[in-house]
């Protein structure tokens, strides 16, 4: 549809996950289907903080993946601040509208961000019994 273009237009980030305006101060991840050796569209994500150890974590924003596998930048660039994050990769749901059974029914990468104004992008390779995840550039 029209409205769906617009977006991977408005949001579309090359090969290193840069987006056409600035990604400084945000998280960007891009997932990868080892199994099939495509990128794993339609995956939804969660970013959520930590505000305290002693209480639970707040959701701040959720997306999913697009047709590259990579979904906007987390949290809105110049938005975020020091303090521990994780992203949420609702994996099983990925899995079975593949019709496959997968051995985590999720994924979650916990971080720290030290400097708000500095991009981090967080890789994940996935397959259904398997999962990778590093500090991109």
């Amino acid at each position: 549809d029209s409205s769906g273009s617009r977006f991977r237009r408005r949001t579309r980030l090359d090969h290193y996950g840069e987006s056409s305006d600035s990604s400084h101060g945000s998280v960007t991840t891009h997932v990868l289907n080892t199994f099939t050796g495509r990128p794993a569209e339609g995956l939804a994500i969660h970013l959520s903080r930590l505000e305290d150890p002693q209480q639970p974590w707040i959701e701040m924003m959720k997306s999913s993946t697009d047709t590259d596998g990579r979904c906007p930048p987390f949290p809105a660039p110049g938005t975020a601040r020091p303090g521990t994050y994780k992203l949420h990769f609702d994996t099983g749901s990925y899995w079975q509208l593949l019709g496959y059974t997968s051995f985590y029914p999720y994924v979650e990468v916990v971080f720290t961000i030290t400097d708000p104004s500095q991009k981090l992008h967080i890789p994940l390779l996935l397959s259904p019994f398997s999962y990778t995840t590093y500090r991109g550039s």
